[in-house]
């Protein structure tokens, strides 16, 4: 049974080393903005919503999120395990999906914080060439996510579930030591 959540800022390579990490261990990758894109096109109610917001450019409100997640991780894919990558991102996310998980008799095993460098991570973005990948938006978004997240790694780590992770060495390196953590 593997049950994980993934933090880290944009640029980290939480994507990849999910991917590889659920492919390992056959659990799903499950990704808010992969959920979100599912829901509009099986146009689901919860799905309809979201995509109302998402046209007029707006942030999709949390409550309609934890619907999703909520959904998501009631399928029966889910039942070996998941692995939650850019949910939650702040503690009010956090305390709802605690919630959850107490209502749906399921528990987080460890959650997983990846580190990489500010300048690294700005490096990073801009090599993947986005058109919305500028350096001030870049950094922007990473003070944002600071802002958010910084307390939900507090938050973890005062429960003793963080493990934090050097994303910032050779993919192969970081992919050993999130196996280590996994397994152990």
């Amino acid at each position: 049974m593997t049950r994980l959540i993934f933090l880290g800022p944009p640029g980290a390579g939480k994507g990849t080393q999910a991917q590889m990490l659920c492919q390992s261990y056959d659990v799903p990758h499950i990704s808010t903005g992969d959920i979100l894109r599912a829901a509009v096109k099986e146009k689901t109610d919860l799905g309809l919503k979201a995509e109302g917001f998402m046209k007029a450019g707006e942030l999709v409100p949390d409550d309609l999120i934890l619907g999703l997640i909520r959904e998501r991780l009631s399928k029966e894919d889910t039942a070996n395990g998941w692995l939650l990558d850019g949910f939650p991102r702040n503690v009010e996310q956090a305390e709802f999906l605690n919630a959850l998980l107490e209502e749906i008799g399921q528990s987080c095993d460890v959650v997983i914080n990846l580190e990489v460098p500010d300048d690294v991570l700005v490096e990073r973005l801009l090599d993947r060439g986005r058109v919305d990948d500028k350096e001030d938006v870049i950094r922007n978004r990473l003070e944002v996510y600071r802002e958010q997240t910084e307390p939900l790694i507090a938050l973890y780590d005062g429960r003793n579930q963080l493990q934090s992770v050097n994303g910032n060495q050779e993919l192969s390196l970081v992919t050993d030591e999130l196996t280590k953590i996994v397994e152990s």
